[in-house]
């Protein structure tokens, strides 16, 4: 199968395999196995042909029950939809107000980054890590020869956090982390003419990102408070999200090459 970090859809403007980073192992993580994308409640139907001849057969919605029955998804034979609604209406849920807890776990303070911050209090949610568990769960039980897909309305704050918890467990870099976040935001700007930037179109924006200031620093609300706060991805994993050293291994396994 061609490695395509943008799958050009007729509906869909920021689908894209999550494939094809490397880790601090030197292993990339594998094409055709993870995607990411905005809304899928415009998909036509040569989309809907094309997710199955990727056969993508998981499609975890991240979204609100409000964005849901305005923009239900439009799914495609032989695919599960799983409901996962990152956000929480349950201010009791957010762990990140208790002054223990974040003593406890040296929890950052984010002063000057706001998005931060509400990715910060997403990730310390007990509601947002049940669901984070549930995107991981799937992908542990997927079929080698199947794919999954996460999404949002916009493929971008939701999406990116999943996609920040993903690519850590496979031990990818904050830098690169941050770079496939503000991928987002460059694929808007095509969205109009339609003009898909080729892989090495892509490679050469990325590179240019300078990931140290301004919205870029967002996603460090994740890579951060899981490094500072539990040492790293897998205690994070474990201790937060309910799985254990095998589950960690299965998934590297699973998703490494």
């Amino acid at each position: 199968m061609a490695h395509d970090r943008i799958v050009a859809l007729d509906g869909p403007l920021n689908f894209r395999d999550v494939g094809g980073y490397k880790n601090d192992q030197g292993q990339s993580v594998k094409w055709n196995k993870i995607y990411r994308s905005d809304s899928l409640s415009s998909l036509s139907s040569k989309d809907r042909i094309k997710l199955m001849k990727l056969k993508v057969t998981v499609d975890c919605d991240l979204r609100s029950s409000y964005e849901k029955s305005s923009a239900p998804d439009v799914l495609w034979p032989k695919v599960k939809y799983v409901d996962v609604p990152v956000y929480s209406d349950d201010a009791s849920e957010d762990k990140s107000e208790h002054k223990l807890y974040r003593f406890i776990h040296h929890i950052p303070d984010l002063k000057d980054n706001f998005i931060g911050q509400i990715y910060q209090r997403t990730l310390l949610n007990s509601h947002s890590q049940k669901m984070f568990a549930k995107v991981f769960a799937e992908l542990l039980l997927l079929p080698d020869d199947e794919a999954l897909v996460y999404h949002c309305s916009a493929g971008k704050d939701r999406t990116g956090m999943i996609s920040a918890l993903i690519l850590m467990a496979l031990g990818v870099d904050d830098d690169t982390i941050a770079r496939d976040y503000m991928l987002t935001n460059k694929l808007y700007d095509f969205a109009v003419s339609r003009q898909i930037p080729s892989n090495d179109e892509i490679s050469k924006m990325v590179a240019k990102m300078n990931v140290t200031k301004g919205e870029a620093t967002a996603i460090r609300g994740i890579t951060e408070t899981v490094r500072e706060g539990w040492g790293g991805f897998p205690q994070f994993f474990k201790k937060e999200l309910g799985f254990n050293q095998n589950d960690l291994d299965k998934f590297r396994q699973m998703y490494l090459e």
